[in-house]
């Protein structure tokens, strides 16, 4: 649906009836799903990411770790990430990022797979340090935490990835600007 050129607004007070046209600064253009992003490197990084980082919250939310403030942050950087990285996943999906060309997108993404990369560098070798802790006492808990270790460090592995990528296509973005 496309919104019209002219809008015809009328106001009325008790004194008076006035009827006043304004035009529209431009189109909106349809948002749609951007499957060239979903095919990327970007995309499908991003897509494990999101299933990776889902397991290792869901591992950790599942074991039981008492008052261990160790795995209260594994838990933080596992969900906070992959929030963000949801959000991020969307407004490329959704081709959004070229709605605000205003946002550098190349350098903000950069900064985010850099940055989620060395908060799942400490998440792992937290909760890797765990693991063996709880491996006597309750072998449910070791096992979640096992898994979690390794699907931390699967996902780490990813954003490394993805650190790389998006640094490849910043070097390539500002050299091209200079």
């Amino acid at each position: 649906m496309e919104f019209p050129d002219k809008v015809s607004t009328q106001t009325s007070t008790a004194s008076s009836h006035t009827t006043t046209t304004t035009q529209t600064s431009g189109r909106f253009a349809p948002i749609g799903v951007n499957i060239s992003f979903i095919r990327s490197v970007f995309g499908i990084l991003m897509m494990v990411e999101m299933v990776i980082g889902l397991l290792v919250w869901a591992l950790i939310a599942g074991s039981h770790f008492g008052n261990d403030p160790a795995f209260g942050w594994v838990m933080f950087v596992a969900v906070f990430l992959w929030l963000l990285t949801i959000i991020l996943f969307v407004l490329y999906m959704l081709g959004l990022t070229a709605k605000l060309p205003m946002v550098p997108w190349v350098l903000v993404v950069m900064c985010f797979n850099l940055g989620a990369t060395v908060l799942y560098i400490t998440a792992f070798s937290t909760i890797a340090a765990r693991v063996n802790q709880q491996k006597k006492t309750a072998k449910y808990q070791y096992n979640n935490r096992a898994a979690a270790a390794f699907f931390a460090a699967v996902v780490t592995i990813a954003y490394g990835a993805s650190s790389f990528f998006s640094f490849q296509s910043w070097r390539e973005y500002s050299s091209s600007t200079s």
